[in-house]
């Protein structure tokens, strides 16, 4: 079980929330990331049948999300921006809710893939007498694929918290 699934909802809540007038968000922790919190909210709504009925339909929406990213991109419209990033953000983790995936996971493990191959790119720096500091992108960018060739021998990453 994933860790978001034992974040559910406690019996007592989930029979209130039948109840005329209370929202079937309540009892969803404010405290929990809001990656959780997208993921337990999308899991309530398809519980009452409100969700696609496959993943295309989910894909579909973030070909759209991510069209309208792209425009406020365009635009220079900061604000509009943010919320379609947010929008992004929100349909994703309903794709990993079809899926069954965590996504407090899915990005835990990217986390510790990226701090991974940054600090094999660092290392081979040093080896080399020269800091990030002291590289170029292209240089930089060479070590980060040889990482990621390397990673494929190992199944280790480093723990960044």
């Amino acid at each position: 079980m994933t860790d978001v699934k034992k974040l559910g909802f406690r019996r007592k809540e989930a029979q209130s929330n039948k109840k005329p007038g209370l929202s079937l968000f309540m009892g969803i922790s404010k405290n929990l990331s809001s990656l959780s919190q997208a993921y337990l909210i999308t899991q309530r709504a398809s519980q009452v049948g409100f969700d696609w009925p496959d993943i295309d339909g989910v894909l579909k929406k973030m070909d759209e999300e991510m069209e309208e990213f792209r425009e406020a991109i365009s635009l220079k419209n900061r604000k509009r921006i943010r919320e379609e990033i947010g929008d992004l953000l929100f349909v994703l983790v309903n794709v990993a809710r079809f899926l069954n995936i965590d996504p407090e996971g899915a990005l835990r493990k990217t986390l510790e893939k990226f701090a991974w191959r940054f600090h094999y790119m660092e290392t081979s720096l040093r080896k080399k007498g020269k800091s990030v500091h002291q590289s170029n992108l292209i240089e930089m960018d060479q070590f980060w694929e040889e990482a990621k060739k390397k990673r494929g021998r190992s199944k280790r990453y480093i723990r960044i918290y």
